[in-house]
């Protein structure tokens, strides 16, 4: 009965991956160029907000700062197509220093105790927005950057933003897909230690300050890859891209979508983008007001974010029926975790 069950549930898995896989595939081509941009856009902020939860779901960090590392990705990428670098060396320049800049920052936050990582990040914005305004030679200044890269190549026969569409999203596939490795595996086992007892996880022999900071250096890569994508559909960055009030948006939206979980970094980056356009149709100037309220809703009815609510929906399910919770503790034990490392 237990292997029918897992069995089936395998199907279904597959099945669904199979029918969103082509979803994502044909969405495009039925599309109208708004809604592709709209949806491009989705995936390059669940791309950013995915980095923002490997350093907060994952490795239980409060980072404040992902907008400075989008917005820096989104600079170098504005700098090297306007000075036609390769593509390809541009990106691997965005992936190289994103990183370093986490380290940079991790490195001496990341020995202090309390939260000083998050007073840290909460000053990445405020200084990098007045820098972005000071070197207008590289950054275009107050006026910011506008580039034209990413068009479709003629043999493809899509139109612009189809290809866009196409680019970002594979870009975006590839790099959830290493995330998911990466939390699934060993590193990640060794964040989920960590982040539940710090003490537990230096008796075990696990660094505590090494994977924070690992885990804090590929969430401002993630957050360059976010950026670089950011032009790609945009075609355009300045100085606001970088602004604070992004950053809190982006935590909103994970917080929304759900921590600790991959898809809940999807359902975040849907957050992000679709719900200030269905504010805007009520009344444009609320648009803060309709996020923050979906924000305290979702926290009171769904605390673990939207990503639980199939969970919620059979556990009330399991109760009307009567049916006994099944027994033992939820989610994994630290202590066989650490042995799994």
């Amino acid at each position: 009965m237990t292997m029918n069950f897992l069995t089936n549930r395998r199907v279904l898995r597959v099945a669904a991956f199979i029918v969103v896989a082509i979803v994502v595939a044909v969405a495009p081509l039925v599309s109208s160029p708004y809604v592709n941009f709209q949806l491009t856009m989705i995936a390059v902020f669940a791309l950013a907000i995915l980095g923002l939860n490997i350093v907060m779901g994952y490795a239980g960090q409060i980072s404040l700062g992902q907008s400075a590392f989008v917005g820096l990705g989104a600079y170098i990428t504005a700098f090297g197509v306007s000075n036609h670098w390769p593509i390809v060396l541009t990106f691997i320049l965005v992936c190289f220093i994103s990183a370093v800049v986490g380290l940079v920052v991790a490195l001496p936050a990341l020995r202090l105790r309390g939260h000083a990582l998050a007073i840290v990040t909460l000053a990445l914005p405020i200084i990098a927005i007045p820098l972005a305004r000071r070197f207008p030679e590289v950054t275009g200044g107050s006026n910011g950057m506008t580039v034209n890269w990413l068009d479709a190549p003629a043999w493809t026969g899509l139109a612009v933003d189809q290809w866009r569409y196409y680019v970002i999203v594979i870009i975006t596939a590839v790099f959830f897909l290493f995330a998911h490795n990466l939390v699934t595996g060993r590193v990640g086992r060794a964040f989920a230690i960590v982040r539940d007892n710090e003490a537990v996880a230096t008796s075990m022999g696990i660094s505590s300050y090494r994977y924070k900071v690992i885990a804090f250096a590929l969430s401002a890569l993630y957050g360059g890859v976010a950026g670089f994508l950011y032009l790609g559909a945009v075609q355009f960055t300045s100085p606001e891209t970088l602004n604070f009030v992004i950053a809190i948006n982006l935590v909103a939206a994970l917080v929304i979508g759900g921590t600790g979980s991959i898809t809940g970094s999807l359902i975040g980056g849907a957050f992000y983008v679709v719900v200030p356009i269905l504010a805007g149709q009520v009344n444009s100037s609320q648009t803060a007001i309709f996020s923050g309220a979906a924000l305290l809703i979702v926290l009171l009815i769904v605390p673990g974010g939207l990503v639980t609510v199939p969970s919620v929906i059979r556990q009330s399910m399991k109760k009307r029926s009567g049916r006994p919770k099944p027994g033992g503790a939820d989610g994994a034990d630290v202590t066989s975790a650490a042995q799994a490392v």
